[in-house]
């Protein structure tokens, strides 16, 4: 059974950072593409970023955010910095197998991790 599970999320001041974590069971992720997106209250959820054989960036957090992977605990993180009330929202993580573009069609899904940026 494959389960993606986000963590660390969490309260933060604006300017502040948080790295958040998609932790994988019944896949290797080395050999998937992981996407992170996010659903703001009230709007559709949206790409933040994606990394296969390469990394790409929604133009909204080029810059502030970095996505990596962590072989050896088949994880892969989303650290974000500088942050800004507008990047409140539900974090998900997502998986295709191979190398795949990210999209709201992946093939396995995380059950999202709530960032709120607020004083």
């Amino acid at each position: 059974q494959v389960q993606l599970v986000e963590s660390g999320g969490g309260l933060v001041q604006p300017g502040g950072s948080l790295r958040l974590s998609c932790a994988a069971s019944g896949i290797i992720l080395d050999y998937y593409t992981i996407g992170w997106f996010r659903q703001a209250p009230g709007k559709e959820r949206e790409g933040v970023s994606c990394i296969s054989g390469h990394r790409s960036y929604a133009d909204s957090v080029k810059g502030r955010f970095t996505i990596s992977r962590d072989s050896a605990k088949n994880t892969v993180y989303l650290q974000m910095n500088r942050l800004k009330p507008e990047d409140t929202a539900v974090y998900y993580c997502a998986a295709e197998s191979g190398i795949s573009t990210c999209s709201n069609g992946m093939e396995y899904w995380g059950k999202g991790t709530l960032v709120t940026v607020s004083s």
